[in-house]
């Protein structure tokens, strides 16, 4: 599990091919900030990008890990399959604090950066969200980009999904890799993890168990 709070900014300085045809995924290496690896072993859980990832490998003096992703996470998120600036994120210990929301590391789909631009001293982030993922997102809610807790500031209705509106902080901005968005570009998607299960339960048939069953 996660929080949503940006624990370091990276960059995938390599990717390479787990084999020949479509069907391998790659293992990517990453560069991280000084003394990120200190506390991190091989099997740990680390998000790139809001997509939750195992370190098969570290070399903690050159500040490098790696992991190995599949053509199926491929295929199913945005920024992993190249070389570039990645939001990172040590799984969630007991004993931290929740500082944004509960965030699972897997991601549920990928919107579109439709507006980035200064507004007084802030940013406005303006997504396109695809039809499976917009009755999901409310007004003052929560959603993940690119593995960042942030709140949803307007909600629009439209043909194909919808468009939210998102406010970011200069701290936001200046501590993460949202700064380096542009209008086009394509973010990971994850959403609340609350709205996921009232969706389930509300479009779920009732059903009750057999009587001597667990």
């Amino acid at each position: 599990m996660f929080t949503g709070i940006i624990t370091g900014v990276g960059r995938i300085v390599a990717v390479d091919a787990l084999g020949s045809s479509s069907t391998h995924g790659k293992r990517l290496t990453v560069e991280c900030p000084p003394a990120y690896l200190d506390d991190v072993g091989l099997g740990d859980s680390i998000a790139l990008n809001g997509a939750c990832m195992t370190v098969t490998g570290f070399d903690a003096a050159a500040r490098r890990f790696s992991i190995d992703i599949s053509a199926e996470s491929l295929a199913h998120t945005a920024g992993l399959d190249d070389a570039g600036t990645v939001n990172l994120e040590k799984a969630l210990r007991a004993n931290d604090r929740l500082g944004g929301h509960i965030v699972s590391g897997h991601v549920d789909g990928v919107g579109k950066v439709t507006r980035f631009a200064q507004v007084g001293e802030s940013w406005e982030l303006c997504l396109h969200i695809p039809a499976t993922l917009a009755r999901f997102l409310a007004f003052k809610g929560s959603i993940t980009v690119n593995g960042v807790s942030l709140t949803v500031n307007r909600v629009t209705d439209g043909e194909g999904g919808c468009d939210i509106s998102i406010n970011l902080i200069p701290h936001t901005v200046q501590n993460t890799a949202l700064g380096t968005l542009l209008p086009g570009a394509a973010v990971n998607l994850e959403i609340d993890l609350i709205a996921r299960y009232v969706e389930r339960m509300l479009g779920a048939p009732a059903t009750v168990p057999a009587k001597g069953n667990p």
